[in-house]
């Protein structure tokens, strides 16, 4: 339990020292949006890697060379806990937001930092807010920002075993004509969602697949994709859990 409690505590201190940046950050967005949105990325990203240190666990990256660095990209990865986020984020090569939970959008110190870092809120109870919010991810991307999804709406209880994905977060990358990068996460599950509350060190792969384009796609193509961005991840899985 001591890691939980250490990582517990830290969180908590970071948020609230956070808050302290919040007159630097307004500045900084004053002179340059695009350099508010860097210093914001990097912060977050220290705050990651700092939590992953203090629950002891090794990422292994794999397959960056396939992140686009001159334009947005839409990644869609397997969900199987909290740190599916805690170790990705730090991979980001641009500024990147995350499509979460409505429920997240609740804990105010959380939510600054989310809404800081361009995150979205979906609720999948709201059929008109959902669409909003896809609207607004899909203008967030054509304005240079990526934008990090979960297709399985929903954290898969079982290692290995993958929940459909859903066909409407795929319009945010069909719509802004952005390519589709497939995120394959192997171990995240067993730092902590196996045994909660407990956090246990760990290994946790991460491996971004080749982009797939979706500007000029047909209606079949576009019909297709999320199963074909499914087979793609549950084939690197299967590789890649050999290795942990």
């Amino acid at each position: 339990m001591l890691r939980t409690i250490l990582a517990v505590l830290y969180v908590t201190v970071y948020l609230l020292f956070s808050m302290l940046l919040e007159p630097v950050i307004w500045l900084i967005g004053r002179r340059s949006p695009e350099k508010r949105d860097y210093f914001i990325m990097n912060w977050v990203k220290h705050g990651f890697r700092c939590i992953g240190a203090i629950s002891g666990i090794r990422v292994t990256a794999k397959g960056r060379e396939n992140i686009p660095t001159d334009r947005a990209v839409v990644f869609a990865a397997n969900h199987r806990g909290f740190f599916d986020v805690i170790a990705s984020y730090p991979l980001m090569l641009r500024p990147t937001g995350f499509l979460a939970k409505i429920e997240f959008a609740r804990i105010p110190l959380l939510r600054f930092w989310m809404k800081n870092i361009h995150c979205l809120f979906l609720d999948r109870k709201d059929t008109k807010q959902g669409l909003e919010t896809i609207l607004a991810a899909i203008e967030k991307v054509k304005s240079g920002r990526s934008v990090f999804l979960f297709p399985e709406g929903t954290r898969s209880r079982t290692e290995g075993e993958f929940l459909p994905f859903h066909s409407g977060s795929f319009k945010i990358a069909i719509r802004a004509g952005a390519p589709v990068i497939p995120v394959t996460i192997v171990g995240a599950g067993a730092i902590l969602d196996d045994h909660m509350p407990k956090i246990r060190p760990g290994h946790i792969i991460i491996d971004f697949g080749e982009p797939i384009e979706t500007a000029g796609m047909k209606p079949a193509e576009r019909g297709k994709l999320p199963e074909q961005v499914r087979e793609r991840i549950m084939a690197r899985y299967r590789e890649e859990v050999k290795q942990l």
